[in-house]
């Protein structure tokens, strides 16, 4: 169900062990005998949209059709399509993704299950298609500043970088669900370590 920024979603407690352990939404607390877990848009629609197995319906219980949701979820998060295509690239590479709020990111990516680890990578999305995102990291002060906070949390910082290669109409506006309309490049990006680069080199010499 439909319920802001979020998806609310009722599971029966076989489901809710499937949601847990493949790391999709947050359980919640209710008086209800139900038991309810929130899924950001981003869950939601990859749930609805690439694995095909959730209906989404809106308060008065009506299922939302494909189109009226990518309008929806357009409409409350207008950068919506970039930040879908980046939840889904991760994904694809076998990544736990989380929101990245509570570490000054876009999203977090887990290589296990967040159970077992801490979260590897903090991750910034940027794209010329958004106006907020268009000047992330394009000055050597803002490397500095999402470095600094990556060393400080202990992650890696992985920088997304979501442009679109095809036009979907000549409008040039993005057609519904049409991730192909969009490509990913991705770079780790690390600290340059004067010492360490110093060992390198003394050991390549050795090698020579």
């Amino acid at each position: 169900m439909l319920a802001g920024c979020n998806v609310l979603i009722s599971v029966n407690p076989e489901q809710a062990e499937l949601l847990n352990r493949v790391c999709f939404g947050c359980p919640m607390i209710t008086s209800e005998s139900k038991q309810w877990y929130q899924l950001s848009l981003e869950e939601a629609s990859y749930l609805y949209h690439v694995l095909k197995c959730i209906k989404i319906i809106d308060r008065n219980m009506v299922a939302k059709s494909p189109e009226e949701l990518w309008q929806y979820m357009t409409t409350i998060l207008p950068d919506f399509p970039i930040m879908f295509k980046a939840y889904v690239h991760l994904r694809s590479k076998n990544c736990i993704v989380r929101s990245g709020s509570q570490s000054g990111t876009d999203l977090v990516a887990y290589c296990h299950h967040p159970s077992l680890v801490h979260s590897e990578f903090a991750v910034l999305v940027s794209s010329n298609e958004s106006e907020n995102r268009s000047n992330r990291l394009k000055a050597w002060f803002d490397y500095h500043c999402a470095l600094r906070l990556c060393g400080s949390i202990a992650k890696t910082l992985l920088a997304l970088y979501v442009e679109r290669t095809t036009r979907g109409s000549s409008s040039g506006s993005v057609s519904s669900w049409c991730l192909d309309e969009f490509g990913v490049d991705e770079s780790i990006i690390t600290r340059w370590n004067p010492e360490q680069s110093r060992e390198d080199q003394m050991l390549m010499q050795k090698g020579m």
